[in-house]
């Protein structure tokens, strides 16, 4: 008699999901721009357009690292898993540091005055993902946009599936 060991694979931890900083609509009005060298000219983040006082949201569960005027700026700035860094601003904070926050959270609102904004008011959202332990130099710059999770993508025919006409059998 042979005995068979069922093993279940191990759970896959569940993938890390990441939404808008905004509700819709949130207008992409400035794209990323990746600096060539680490104090090179770039855009090292989206703006987001939106209204003065839009309710701004955390685009993923962490922790408030960061939540004050940083440089004449009020910003916010979360941790994710992995030393994934994501910050927003201009934005008045309604949460302070050490909070824990999840995905959709209130972080704060909206200030006008984002310098190069075309709109009322923009959200600046940046990213960037450093292991622990490594200094803010070693810090790479991500497009947010790819943080986000993907629409489900479901392909149809571009055109109707057309089927060839049925063959004459020949009779006897």
């Amino acid at each position: 008699m042979a005995l068979t060991l069922l093993v279940a694979p191990p759970a896959a931890a569940a993938p890390v999901r990441f939404g808008w900083p905004l509700a819709p609509p949130h207008p992409v009005v400035r794209p990323f721009q990746p600096p060539a060298t680490p104090y090179g000219p770039g855009h090292r983040g989206v703006d987001l357009g939106a209204p003065p006082g839009a309710q701004v949201l955390a685009a993923g569960d962490a922790v408030v690292v960061h939540a004050a005027v940083l440089a004449d700026r009020p910003l916010v700035s979360l941790l994710h898993a992995g030393g994934l860094r994501t910050t927003y601003e201009p934005v008045h904070p309604t949460v302070r540091p050490g909070q824990r926050v999840n995905r959709g959270t209130p972080i704060g609102t909206l200030r006008p005055g984002h310098q190069g904004c075309p709109t009322a008011a923009c959200l600046h959202w940046g990213a960037t993902r450093a292991a622990l332990g490594t200094t803010p130099r070693s810090r790479g710059y991500l497009n947010p946009l790819r943080l986000l999770t993907p629409p489900r993508v479901r392909l149809l025919p571009v055109t109707p599936i057309r089927q060839p006409p049925p063959e004459a059998t020949p009779t006897r």
